[in-house]
């Protein structure tokens, strides 16, 4: 795939880092950046919160895939993708037709770490909106991992960001970016 045309898509569980290497990978490539999320945000005008609560994840996802569609068309791109943006195949082929798709790999434990002070994720509740106690947060992302690695498995490129620097992180995403588009 070309580097004139391609767009890099990071994808990962929440708080695997995308928001976070994103912006520093598309400074390093001279690329543009988009964080889906936002960019969902701001074309319906509430928070992905209010999304989930308003519409449903269904009505989320579908709200994804046509922010997708756009993004996807802009070339010369890194985006940061929501944490279950790869849960749909229909996703997956799309940006494997316009890009690369990299997954950040971190473990069940690495991910409680990062996001268990973050109340604010709408699939890290409870239905009634209360937030989980610790164990329920763990078997929450250990199912929602196991439901999705067959998606990330389609990745073009995976890294492990367990325990790891940003910039030992970034300088082996650029080295093994630029072997696959050049």
């Amino acid at each position: 795939m070309s580097s004139e045309t391609s767009n890099i898509y990071l994808a990962g569980f929440m708080g695997s880092g995308k928001s976070t290497l994103g912006p520093i990978l598309a400074n390093v490539f001279g690329y543009g950046f988009v964080d889906l999320d936002e960019q969902i945000e701001a074309v319906a005008k509430k928070s992905v919160t209010a999304i989930f609560s308003d519409d449903g994840e269904e009505g989320f996802r579908r709200m994804e895939l046509s922010v997708l569609r756009e993004v996807s068309g802009l070339g010369r791109t890194v985006v940061s993708l929501g944490g279950g943006t790869v849960a749909r195949q229909e996703n997956i082929d799309l940006m494997k037709s316009t890009g690369l798709l990299v997954y950040l790999k971190s473990s069940p434990d690495e991910i409680f770490k990062r996001i268990r002070c973050k109340p604010g994720r709408p699939l890290l509740r409870r239905v009634d909106g209360a937030p989980m106690e610790d164990a329920e947060l763990m078997s929450r992302i250990e199912s929602m991992l196991a439901e999705r690695e067959a998606f990330y498995a389609q990745a073009d490129l995976v890294l492990v960001t367990d325990g790891r620097r940003i910039g030992l992180t970034v300088d082996e995403l650029t080295r093994r970016i630029r072997g696959l588009i050049g």
